[in-house]
């Protein structure tokens, strides 16, 4: 098991990987966080809208699913958002730079964070 300050600097080592957190839905604010290039806190407080409102959605449409992960696909950059499995109510933000990373791996790595992460 790894704490979260280390599975987020291990996210970071991926080829076009600028910054990532650890955000608790239920409020908005982060866990932890690493990196640069992206304002975190806002990010993360417009980001936990998101991924309520898919939440919504889901139950709305009576989709018995849960979400494995989110993408949203910008000119430069790829915002993943993973929620956690093991942890309700929390989900990993992570900003890659389109032109550098790799975007199955990006998606590996997060599922791999996810298991070895402590909170």
């Amino acid at each position: 098991m790894s704490t979260i300050k280390q599975c987020l600097d291990e996210l970071l080592t991926l080829d076009g990987a600028l910054c990532c957190a650890v955000v608790d839905s239920s409020s908005g604010m982060m866990l932890g966080s690493a990196g640069t290039g992206v304002d975190l806190e806002v990010a993360a407080a417009g980001n936990t809208e998101v991924v309520r409102a898919k939440l919504k959605t889901m139950r709305s449409l009576g989709l018995n699913d849960v979400i494995e992960d989110m993408l949203i696909t910008l000119g430069k950059q790829y915002h993943l958002l993973r929620p956690m499995s093991r942890k309700e109510g929390v989900f990993v933000y992570y900003v890659l730079d389109k032109s550098k990373a790799n975007l199955a791996l990006a998606r590996r790595k997060l599922q791999d964070i996810e298991k070895d992460i402590n909170f």
